[in-house]
């Protein structure tokens, strides 16, 4: 008598369910050291906190991937120029925003990069809803009658232009995706930091040798950074591209229930609101493109 196969084993399912864990995993730890980074403000500011998490980065991958035993075309360093700095002034108009706008609402904005990235060749008409509803979401933060329930607009300023630099991010990615993924992300930091060092410095100086935020942003940096990339680039082999997608479109409300529970943020009806906007426009784009070449690591890593 035949006995049927079963589909699967517990330990097939386990095995399945790794590189969605380790996604969730890269997107908590990014959303706890942001909440330790707005901690270290009131010490360092947000430039200082921004050279922390670059620099430290930098120390901890160029150690690990050790690019420098790797002949660099000059072609390669330009590219690799251009992608260090805009991932440096991102990270750095990230944190400029979070000094006034809760962590979620933050990266919900800074979302429309990488979605403006997506969309901008469309000409499906679908599409075009999906970016009415990222509008909307991005109107409903705009300071307007309602006072109490609007936000800094300076900081929204910033978060927009964390966005921009997202999105010119993943162009940048892509000039240099065909490179060894961990030594391009190790020489980026390294000319993230030189982009974002001037600015650190002339805003604490000698500020940045105190111990204590030295070592709150080696934890900075470790969360943000270190532990994100390490396992996002287990995911990426694992998941498809589409479902990566929709399950980093929530990275937005992770960090509002971060910025809930370690800060103590507390975001208005008209908030959320807004939030869910950004959030359902990214599933939604995400679920209605074409097929497309599943993305080189260093393209398609999307933690700022």
């Amino acid at each position: 008598m035949h006995t049927p196969t079963p589909l699967s084993s517990p330990r097939n399912n386990l095995s399945a369910l790794l590189p969605y864990a380790a996604l969730l995993a890269a997107m908590v730890a990014f959303a706890t050291g942001s909440s330790a980074a707005k901690q270290l403000f009131p010490m360092v500011g947000a430039a200082g906190t921004t050279l922390y998490r670059v620099g430290f980065a930098a120390i901890l991958l160029t150690a690990m991937w050790r690019p420098w035993r790797r002949r660099w075309t000059r072609g390669e360093l330009l590219s690799l120029v251009r992608y260090g700095a805009v991932l440096g002034l991102m990270n750095l108009s990230f944190y400029l925003a979070l000094r006034t706008v809760p962590l979620g609402l933050a990266i919900a904005i800074e979302l429309l990069g990488p979605l403006s990235v997506a969309l901008f060749n469309s000409r499906r008409l679908l599409h075009f809803v999906w970016i009415a509803l990222a509008l909307g979401g991005l109107a409903l933060l705009l300071p307007g009658g309602d006072v109490t329930g609007g936000l800094d607009p300076v900081g929204i300023g910033f978060a927009l232009c964390a966005a921009v630099c997202w999105g010119l991010y993943i162009v940048c990615g892509k000039k240099v995706a065909h490179l060894h993924p961990g030594q391009t992300v190790a020489m980026g930091m390294v000319f993230a930091t030189l982009a974002v060092a001037p600015f650190g410095i002339a805003s604490m100086g000698e500020g940045l040798l105190n111990i204590h935020a030295a070592m709150l942003g080696l934890i900075v940096a470790v969360l943000s950074s270190a532990i994100p990339y390490s396992l996002e680039m287990i995911s990426l082999r694992h998941i498809p591209e589409r479902t990566y997608g929709v399950v980093l479109s929530i990275d937005p409300a992770i960090g509002a229930l971060a910025g809930y529970v370690l800060l103590g943020e507390v975001m208005t009806g008209r908030q959320m609101a807004a939030l869910s906007c950004v959030i359902f426009a990214a599933v939604g784009a995400v679920l209605t493109r074409g097929p497309e070449a599943r993305p080189a690591p260093v393209e398609a890593l999307m933690t700022p």
